[in-house]
């Protein structure tokens, strides 16, 4: 006889990434998140049969959480990855929870997300290649820029969500731009135009604001 069951994998998914967001890692098990569900731990053992089944389930769920978040709205190449700065930042001070256990792989062998979450956009040959046009520099150096931008912006993240350094978010977004600014300067990119286009941006910005 087919099992049946009224509580759906994705609500179960959605209400674990919840207390993960809200409580942290450590928080979520069988137990009490049948408790926050309102229900017995039957539907969870149904869809995951285990501990380690929900625990795979939720590395997968958290981390396309966190794609979605990461992701431009922008095409223009520039824009987007400003977009995806931000948005990174946004992650560490909203959801420092979720943010150690997808960059610090706090408590969890199953997250797939990591760095290389972040490192992805960089692998992106249209990206790389859009943004080498617009500051009018080789793709080697292009690449570079992108890396050390990155690498400094994880690592202040790190330093900020760990409690080693104390800074809002205003600041630690002007610590990144500034960084990047600094890296472009030294690939050899157009800082001119970059400033340029990040006044266009910030215009933009407090537009849509409005």
């Amino acid at each position: 006889m087919a099992r049946k069951t009224q509580i759906s994998k994705e609500v179960i998914l959605e209400t674990a990434l919840k207390m993960l967001i809200r409580d942290g890692y450590s928080a979520v098990n069988i137990k009490t998140l049948s408790k926050e569900i309102g229900c017995s731990t039957q539907p969870l053992v149904w869809h995951f049969d285990n501990m380690e089944g929900l625990r795979k389930a939720l590395a997968e769920y958290a981390v396309s959480f966190a794609n979605k978040k990461l992701k431009p709205l922008s095409e223009n190449a520039v824009s987007g990855f400003s977009e995806i700065g931000n948005a990174y930042v946004d992650i560490a001070f909203d959801m420092p929870n979720l943010f150690r256990y997808l960059f610090l792989n706090e408590g969890s062998n199953y997250c797939m997300g990591t760095f290389e979450m972040i490192l992805s956009a960089i692998n992106n040959q249209n990206l790389i290649a859009k943004i080498a046009s617009f500051y009018s520099i080789p793709i080697d150096k292009t690449l570079d820029y992108l890396t050390n931008t990155i690498v400094y912006s994880h690592g202040l993240l790190v330093a900020i969500v760990s409690g080693t350094i104390k800074v809002d978010r205003q600041t630690a977004k002007e610590k990144v731009h500034n960084a990047c600014c600094a890296f472009l300067l030294q690939a050899g990119g157009d800082i001119k135009k970059a400033q340029r286009e990040n006044n266009f941006l910030k215009n933009e910005g407090s537009n849509n604001e409005e």
